[in-house]
């Protein structure tokens, strides 16, 4: 455990793998909004194509229709999750996902790739919630090079 980690309980960090795990799973069944039920009112997420939205009602209508369009056979799968503490209730979180089943505008699909999203997760009357993700792309499309090192 690192020193950061020691900042939360091993409840708080299964707590945050759990939002993790959840969202990833809402995502896969493309359920925007199971998804934004795991974001602060006022959170704010920004995608990989710097698409911003604020607040879980925009979160919930512009996936719902991302999910409707380029993402409609999407999964994610998760590859790596650290966590770090910045107060006992704030922690901020590196996810690194592969993403395959995206379409692009014109409908061809997408090779897979590896996206890597910060979020930053607040605990408030005992749940932890994200109130902030960006996400951006390990690899981009049709890169030879090696991946980023985590």
């Amino acid at each position: 455990m690192s020193a950061d980690e020691a900042l939360a309980s091993p409840a708080d960090l299964d707590a945050i793998r759990q939002v993790i795990t959840e969202t990833t799973a809402a995502f896969n069944l493309h359920d925007a909004k199971a998804f934004a039920r795991y974001y602060t009112p006022d959170a704010w997420l920004v995608t990989v194509r710097g698409e911003s939205m604020a607040g879980t009602a925009e979160i919930e209508n512009e996936l719902a229709s991302i999910f409707e369009s380029r993402a409609k056979s999407a999964k994610l799968e998760t590859l790596d999750v650290s966590i770090r503490f910045i107060r006992p209730d704030v922690a901020l979180a590196h996810v690194l996902n592969e993403l395959s089943g995206l379409k692009s505008p014109n409908g061809e699909l997408l090779p897979a790739h590896r996206e890597l999203s910060i979020r930053v997760l607040v605990k408030n009357d005992g749940v932890w919630r994200v109130t902030a993700f960006h996400n951006t792309i390990v690899r981009p499309f049709g890169s030879e090079s090696s991946p980023a090192k985590q």
